[in-house]
């Protein structure tokens, strides 16, 4: 389980990241959700910066799955 601690950090930073971007949404008078997605475009494995390994997609894709059931 060597993608143990790189899923892990992925996972906080989008999160962390989410809760900020939400928070200035909500304090421009628009609705959370717009600070969610773009956290998600930011977080994101095809975006310059703060980019999620791209071996972590899938396994972040069946975490999503997981979610969902």
């Amino acid at each position: 389980m060597h993608h143990a601690t790189p899923l892990i950090t992925t996972i906080v930073g989008g999160l962390v990241l989410a809760f900020i971007l939400g928070m200035i949404a909500n304090k421009l008078r628009i609705s959370p959700l717009v600070g969610y997605l773009l956290a998600g475009v930011l977080a994101g494995p095809f975006t310059p910066g703060f980019v999620a390994d791209t071996k972590l997609a899938p396994e972040l894709a069946e975490l999503g799955v997981i979610l969902l059931m």
